[in-house]
């Protein structure tokens, strides 16, 4: 008996395993034969990427940067004061003066073309060309997101998912690692991933502080930069965004991140540490910052007598309000207050072909075992 009931189930196995082997082999959609009456259909197989940037408001009006402001400094991995104390400070104070205030800097350096920032301009351009350098496979899905702001993190993380991706990478686009900016990404697509169901795998990708694709990219960035000087540079500065001095104190790896990178390039460039020298900008109240700080290095050359600088900022995948108006403008009109003549801010390594060519190598390493 046992074994008629054998032979008479084997076809039926066989053919169930067959279906199985067939569906591992081409992942693309779950098979409707193996999903029960009513189940929702649910597409798979395919892979997503979706880069990550800080963030930017919709608008530089009061009410816009507010929402965007509101929405950064109230993370508690970018300000680590306890919450009933900030809570006042941030809402009955920053959040009064501070957005009319900074929609005026947006407002300079706006991309009135798009009715947009920089950022987000520059950014769908690196998941665009990084769209082109992976079309070569029909799998990969390619989308970008903002911390702060939109498009936000959740929602494009549904969308890829949507899409079918069942496996996504996670792109900071950080090169070095801090707190304040990868790990606050990463809070962002967990959380988001405890709303789903069928939560899709998640690879982040590391920090590129010291990658020597990075490292290459951003020397050639520099040298064709000063090319294009009509003067050359007595100094350059490395400008990375600053942090408060008690974030490396607790273990944060930010501060020796940007000191290798900085290393490396002087070595690539073939420049002394006096030629170019690490400096940090961006610093927002009154606690002790990594120094030494950009703005006061800058008002220091110019009172020693020199009289051409340019600046850099290896730690922005793309030009944003901190480099085309904090350093290119703000910085600028320290220098030339102070004496000095000539002055250049660094474009940042963008969608140029060595910034893409950074982004599809990080992307094609992380994607491994999965392509």
């Amino acid at each position: 008996m046992r074994g008629r009931l054998k032979a008479s189930l084997s076809p039926l196995l066989d053919a169930a395993c067959r279906r199985a082997d067939k569906a591992a082999m081409m992942p693309t959609e779950p098979d409707a034969s193996f999903r029960p009456p009513g189940q929702p259909e649910a597409r798979a197989g395919r892979i997503g990427v979706l880069l990550v940037n800080l963030g930017t408001p919709e608008a530089t009006d009061y009410w816009s940067m507010r929402r965007y402001l509101k929405e950064f400094l109230s993370d508690p991995r970018v300000i680590e004061t306890p919450p009933l104390l900030w809570w006042p400070i941030l809402n009955l104070g920053i959040l009064t003066w501070r957005p009319a205030a900074k929609g005026r800097d947006y407002d300079l350096i706006w991309n009135r073309e798009r009715n947009e920032s920089p950022l987000k301009t520059i950014t769908r351009a690196q998941a665009e060309g990084l769209a082109r350098g992976l079309s070569g496979d029909g799998r990969i899905e390619i989308d970008w997101a903002m911390r702060y702001g939109e498009p936000a993190i959740p929602a494009r993380l549904t969308a890829l998912q949507a899409m079918g991706c069942d496996r996504i990478l996670l792109m900071p686009l950080y090169p070095q690692y801090c707190a304040a900016t990868t790990a606050t990404v990463c809070d962002k697509a967990f959380a988001a991933l405890r709303t789903m169901r069928w939560q899709p795998s998640l690879r982040v990708s590391p920090p590129y502080y010291d990658d020597p694709t990075y490292i290459e990219a951003l020397a050639n960035s520099t040298r064709t930069s000063l090319a294009k000087l009509d003067f050359e540079p007595d100094v350059l500065l490395a400008s990375f965004h600053g942090v408060p001095r008690a974030y490396l104190d607790k273990g944060d790896p930010y501060y020796c991140h940007c000191a290798k990178t900085a290393r490396l390039l002087r070595a690539a460039l073939g420049f002394s540490e006096d030629r170019l020298r690490l400096t940090f900008q961006s610093r927002f109240g009154r606690g002790e910052w990594l120094k030494p700080a950009t703005d006061a290095t800058v008002k220091a050359l110019a009172a020693e007598g020199i009289k051409r600088i340019a600046v850099l900022t290896p730690g922005f995948a793309a030009d944003c309000i901190e480099t085309l108006e904090e350093i290119a403008v703000e910085n600028a009109g320290y220098f030339r207050a102070g004496g000095g003549e000539s002055f250049a801010a660094l474009p940042c390594l963008n969608a140029s072909a060595d910034g893409l060519k950074l982004i599809e190598t990080i992307a094609r390493r992380e994607l491994q075992g999965w392509l």
